[in-house]
């Protein structure tokens, strides 16, 4: 018996790698992958160098259950494969977010995306670039956080995908809107199995800070079905994120939560309660949060900011207007994003606005140090 793709199966508690086995063993994956001498690739998310318990990163107890399983039921091919984003290295978050010991104790490859060549895929009539190393997978196991996103508002299945491919097309992304180029990229690389990340992800911002501690896992078939229940967790519709349609319409799944069958499973594998996504799961923790709607129209001048250096940006924003230093018309007109490249101006935040007589250098520029110089501009 497999999981149907409107199935989402849940478990809570505080063993995550005994939970990810018992939720593997519920959905009888490894009769759903069939050969056992199939690549089977594992993507976690670890865009920054932190611990999982900062909200950002995926834990590594799940990988290594995921790992456990499959290994038990003798899968010997296995590889995870990531890249970070646009300003960290992978390299370093191997080994920050506990990956290196869990590949040498289960002697897995990990692949950094970051050091791999890359081909040119058509994805739907969108031509997107994607690294070498997907093509060797044939069978992806997809591990994200939900967590909220600065840009896109929220952040899980679908977006997943973008630490497969190469840093200068996640540039090109955000030229193109994020929205558009995330959901031709769930055509161009399929993603098999999903297993969710719903231990303390951020409801703020991908790169963490403020963790939610809900302590639940969770599976799914369908990326589509998996980001609008993540929506829904975090007092988000579908509607709310672009790209989660955008997919829809394009193939990649359903957005139909009122077709969606949620369980919950016990520490024995057993089904303790089914209800439909209209329909409050009593074991969710009320979601709580700062307004993501912040409002800075006024002080910024945005194109094509990438989410390292817009990330930074906004928590520095969050934390001045905390302070009571701003709430919107305190700072000089500040520009961020690629589309400054080579134009002039007065302020600027990153590398792309070096043109400007005023900018603070890096790609992206460290949250402290937009932190200071924002308090001195404010004060010129």
């Amino acid at each position: 018996m497999y999981m149907n793709n409107n199935e989402i199966i849940k478990r809570y508690g505080s063993d995550y790698i005994e939970m990810t086995t018992t939720l593997l063993e519920y959905a009888h994956l490894a009769n759903e992958i069939g050969d056992t001498t199939k690549q089977i690739g594992i993507k976690p998310n670890l865009v920054t160098p932190t611990p999982a318990s900062f909200g950002a990163t995926t834990h590594p107890e799940i990988v290594e259950g995921i790992i456990k399983y499959l290994q038990n039921n003798n899968f010997r091919k296995i590889s995870i494969i990531e890249g970070s984003w646009v300003g960290d290295k992978t390299s370093e978050a191997f080994i920050n977010c506990g990956y290196k010991s869990l590949c040498e104790k289960y002697d897995v490859e990990f692949i950094d995306t970051q050091k791999d060549h890359f081909h040119e895929k058509d994805c739907a009539g969108m031509s997107l670039n994607i690294c070498d190393s997907v093509d060797t997978i044939d069978y992806m196991i997809n591990v994200p956080v939900i967590k909220g996103h600065c840009q896109t508002k929220m952040t899980c299945a679908l977006k997943n995908m973008k630490g497969l491919i190469p840093n200068s097309e996640k540039r090109h992304f955000h030229t193109m809107g994020l929205h558009k180029p995330v959901a031709h990229l769930s055509v161009g690389i399929h993603q098999d199995f999903i297993v969710v990340d719903h231990i303390c992800g951020d409801p703020n911002f991908e790169e963490g800070g403020n963790p939610l501690q809900t302590d639940c896992v969770m599976v799914c078939k369908d990326p589509v079905l998996i980001d609008s229940y993540a929506c829904s967790l975090l007092g988000l519709s579908a509607k709310d994120v672009s790209y989660v349609g955008m997919a829809e319409a394009l193939g990649s799944g359903s957005t139909d939560l009122n077709k969606a069958e949620i369980s919950i499973l016990n520490e024995n594998g057993e089904v303790i309660k089914s209800f439909s996504a209209d329909k409050k799961d009593p074991y969710e923790k009320a979601f709580s949060h700062r307004d993501l709607n912040l409002d800075i129209s006024v002080d910024v001048d945005e194109c094509d900011s990438c989410s390292a250096c817009f990330a930074c940006f906004t928590a520095v924003l969050y934390r001045l207007k905390d302070e009571g230093l701003w709430n919107g018309g305190s700072l000089p007109k500040i520009s961020i994003g690629q589309g400054h490249k080579g134009k002039n101006g007065a302020y600027g935040i990153g590398n792309c606005c070096r043109t400007f007589d005023h900018f603070i250098k890096g790609c992206p520029p460290k949250e402290e140090d937009i932190y200071e110089q924002l308090r001195e501009w404010m004060t010129d």
